[in-house]
This record gives structure tokens, C-alpha cells and sequence, in this order.
């Protein structure tokens, strides 16, 4: 972390300034920046006794969707008095002049991130089960919530949100191809964007999305059994159609006789692992406990995909342009293709659910 980076992130005087107005005067405190995750910045704060979390934009970025961290906010204080696991929101902020940007405090929690490897404690068949069930269940009660009575009538537009969605992504394919095709073309990518505007299902139940539900966007409480004790990173959240959440998990989910991943440095290949469920088993707990029939499933699936394409490609332009360093960006050139291919295999029917 660049010093001159971490300034752009915070201006410590005046965010001590802020939380002692918020939250009270301490005698010690301090703050620092978390590594992990590809979009919104996230610090991490000891204020007194107190454990915290920041989350803002990155510096110099606007607050669209992506970034949106009010809304991320507004969501999560909304789901404080359901039963999904949520951090406990402490304030919001909205003023510039405090850290450049808008950003809000809550809770840290203490936990597990499954991104690269289980926890030894988790090790045994019946442990394995249990992660898969709890991430299932956690979706299935984000999609069984009466968005109405807490407060989330008018969080989105659920009418038309799967078409919204190929029509976007759609959108963010052709901005990046602008630069990316003079390096190498992807044709594949332009047919599966044609079958899904041909296959999008007339209509769907409409449910409170994450967006960007997955393994890695949850915590697991200390100790055993499993125990799902957060659910993060809510900027994409919305009202809209729960079988593309359902679909974006699954692109994610690993099953024991899946070919070889068309993006390696994004799967994680542990619950391939004996133990772990199947896609088909998740899907069966998911239609129990929610009621609905993941119908259309190739569409669903197909689609995650898509936007899988859609980020890698423009991290490609990215790189091409000289805007990221990151070195996985430059692979995209070879990551994209692959994706493409993985997903006309859905469609076709050869990578079965």
C-alpha cells in the first residue's frame, strides 16, 4: 500500500473528527486498509473497544451502481431486524468533505472469507455439507423476504429486471469490444448475447437481490459446525429476479466433474472435494425453502456467464488503455474466449447443471 494511495483514501484528521462526533471521544484508535476485493474499498477501523469497518468508493471513481455505497448502506440497515446475517450499521455519511467521497461505518465481525482454501476446521464430509446448505439457505432467506414491510418497496424496478440485465451487459460487451477487437475478436460472445435476448423468460418472481451473491461475499462465524454469520457487500442489491442470483452462484460453485475453469484466477476449486454438494443438490434445497422452480436454468446460468465475459473483457480494455496495473487484467485476452466457449457449452447443453 503506497502512502500517497492511502491518503487518497482517507484524510485521517478529519474522519477521527467525524466518528468522535459520532460516536464518542476514545483514547486510542486506528485505521487501516484492507487488501481483499476487486470494488469498493473497505477499511479497517479500531476505534476504543470498538472493532469497525469503513466502506467507501475507490478514490476518484462516481458513485454508479457499482460503487454505490448509500445504497449498500440502506440495505443493510435494512435487513438488521431480519434473519439475514447482516453486520450491525453504526452511520452513514454523504459529505465529501470528510474522506472525498461518500462512505458508511458498521460492525466487524469475526470470521472466515472462503476464497482460497477451507479452514482446516471445516475439513470433514459433514462440515463440507453444511457450507454448501448455509450459503443456499442464506440466499433462499434473502429471496423469501416481504421486501415491502422492511422498508424496500421502492429499492428498485423488479418488472423487467432479466431483460434490463442481458440488455446491459450487452451494452458493456460493445464498450469494451471498441478497444479489445483491434487485439483479437471474440464472435462466440455476440452469439450467446443473441440466444440470451432470444431465450429471456417472459417473466419471473420478483424478490430483493444481492447481485453479486457467492462464496466469497459471506462470513462464516469462528468454530464448528458451519455457521453463515454474514452476508457483505450489498451494492448491487436491488428488487429483481431471484433465479439470476441462484444463477450467479452456481457460476461460481464447483462440481467434481467440471472441465477445468475458464478463469482460474476467480474459481475456487476446493468444493470440488468430496462432501461438498452438488449444483443439482443447491438447486433442490434452493426450490424447497423458496417455493419457486429454478426454471429456465440453462438461461439463468448462461447469462452469469455472460456477465463473467462482459467484466473480464473490460478489464481487458482496461489494461490495453494503461488504466490498471493488475496483473490479471492482461490475461482477459485468453480468459474471455474461454468463457465464451464455457458458455455455449451451457446452452448447448454439454456442461449439465
Amino acid at each position: 500500500m503506497s502512502e500517497t494511495y492511502y491518503e487518497r483514501l482517507v484524510d485521517e484528521e478529519a474522519l477521527v473528527a467525524y466518528l468522535t462526533e459520532h460516536l464518542g471521544t476514545v483514547d486510542d484508535y486506528e485505521i487501516d486498509r484492507h487488501q481483499e476485493g476487486h470494488s469498493n474499498e473497505t477499511l479497517f477501523v479500531t476505534w476504543g473497544d470498538e472493532d469497525l469497518v469503513i466502506r467507501r468508493p475507490p478514490p476518484g471513481e462516481t458513485a454508479d451502481t457499482a460503487h454505490d455505497v448509500l445504497r449498500e448502506h440502506r440495505v443493510t440497515a435494512a435487513l438488521a431486524d431480519t434473519d439475514v446475517p447482516v453486520p450491525e450499521t453504526k452511520v452513514a455519511c454523504d459529505d465529501h468533505d470528510v474522506i472525498g467521497s461518500d462512505f458508511y461505518v458498521m460492525e466487524r465481525l469475526e470470521g472466515d472469507v472462503l476464497r482460497d482454501e477451507e479452514p482446516e476446521r471445516f475439513a470433514a464430509p459433514e462440515h463440507r455439507e453444511r457450507i454448501g446448505e448455509e450459503l443456499v439457505d442464506t440466499l433462499a432467506k434473502i429471496h423469501r423476504l416481504d421486501y415491502e414491510e422492511i422498508g424496500l418497496g421502492e429499492f428498485g424496478r423488479p418488472e423487467g429486471y432479466t431483460q434490463r440485465q442481458v440488455d446491459r451487459w450487452g451494452k458493456q460487451l460493445s464498450w469494451a469490444f471498441d478497444v479489445t477487437e483491434d487485439e483479437r475478436e471474440v464472435p462466440t460472445l455476440h452469439e450467446v448475447g443473441d440466444w440470451l435476448r432470444d431465450n429471456v423468460p417472459k417473466d419471473h418472481p420478483h424478490a430483493l437481490v444481492h447481485g453479486d451473491y457467492k462464496l466469497d461475499n459471506v462470513m462464516f462465524a469462528p468454530g464448528t459446525p458451519p455457521t453463515l454469520n454474514a452476508v457483505f457487500d450489498w451494492e448491487m442489491a436491488t428488487l429483481g429476479d431471484p433465479r439470476a442470483d441462484l444463477g450467479w452462484m452456481l457460476s461460481y460453485w464447483r462440481d467434481a466433474k467440471d472441465p477445468e475453469p475458464s478463469m482460474p484466477e476467480l474459481n475456487t476449486r476446493f468444493m470440488e472435494r468430496e462432501g461438498y454438494s452438488t449444483r443439482v443438490e443447491l438447486v433442490s434445497r434452493w426450490e424447497e425453502l423458496t417455493g419457486l422452480e429454478f426454471e429456465h436454468e440453462r438461461f439463468y446460468r448462461t447469462l452469469a456467464v455472460y456477465k463473467l465475459a462482459g467484466l473480464g473483457e473490460m478489464f481487458f480494455r482496461r489494461y490495453l488503455e494503461g488504466n490498471s496495473d493488475n496483473p490479471m487484467y492482461p490475461k482477459m485476452e485468453e480468459r474471455v474466449p474461454a468463457l465464451a466457449a464455457r458458455a455455449e457449452r451451457i446452452i448447448e447443453g454439454e456442461e449439465p447443471l
